[in-house]
């Protein structure tokens, strides 16, 4: 895969500074004054080995970034009538000591498509975002993919817990409930972020074979 870099802004109590988040659709990445930040999902973003911030530079809590919005956008594929367009997805994260807040608006020609603005996770705020899109726009992101699900077990987590199944896609295709995937779940090609897109995408199917454990999108099963 190959790295997608998204410009934004990193605030606390110590004031903002302007960052940059890398993923290359499974791993983020930032620095935050100085320091390098990476993690699997947005609210385990810890510092790399070798170098810890200074006491009171960033709040931690056990060792990931915390006490602080993230604020970026990012360029998010659509289809429209059957077309791909690039929409921009803003996006506003309080990382919090208890729960992080999420929201997600989608800026698609000159219109805004918001979730609420304290979602849980990524996936409820992109589902939130695909209901209240007019007939005929579709998402084409991982969260939107005929090949990707979550373990069949309650919690996913903010984000990048989604599994992908592109390497055992006759098989997922023919996957309906919790037991198929399970069946398949060590097949699955790794995690990835709910945001990310890539070539084999393919849309998820109303109901029946191929809605795995989650059901479609964005009906999906919490």
């Amino acid at each position: 895969m190959t790295d997608e870099s998204w410009a934004g802004w990193y605030r606390d109590r110590r004031g903002s500074d302007a960052v940059v988040l890398t993923t290359d659709g499974q791993q983020l990445r930032i620095r935050v004054r100085g320091v390098d930040f990476e993690g699997e999902s947005f609210d385990d973003l810890a510092p790399v080995a070798g170098m810890p911030p200074e006491s009171g530079m960033v709040a931690l809590a056990d060792g990931a970034l915390t006490d602080c919005v993230l604020e970026w956008d990012l360029p998010l594929p659509v289809l429209v009538a059957g077309t791909l367009q690039h929409a921009t997805l803003s996006c506003l994260l309080s990382l919090r000591r208890a729960d992080p807040d999420l929201h997600l608006a989608l800026h698609l020609d000159g219109a805004v498509y918001e979730s609420a603005r304290a979602e849980s996770d990524f996936a409820a705020a992109l589902a939130a975002v695909q209901r209240i899109l007019p007939d005929g726009i579709r998402l084409q992101t991982c969260i939107a993919c005929g090949f990707s699900d979550y373990f069949p077990a309650p919690g996913r987590g903010l984000s990048g817990g989604l599994a992908c199944f592109r390497g055992a896609k006759e098989a997922y295709r023919g996957a309906a409930g919790e037991d198929d995937v399970l069946d398949l779940w060590d097949r699955r090609s790794g995690f990835v972020q709910e945001v990310w897109s890539c070539r084999e995408f393919e849309a998820r199917p109303a109901d029946g074979a191929g809605t795995g454990h989650r059901g479609a999108f964005p009906l999906e099963l919490a």
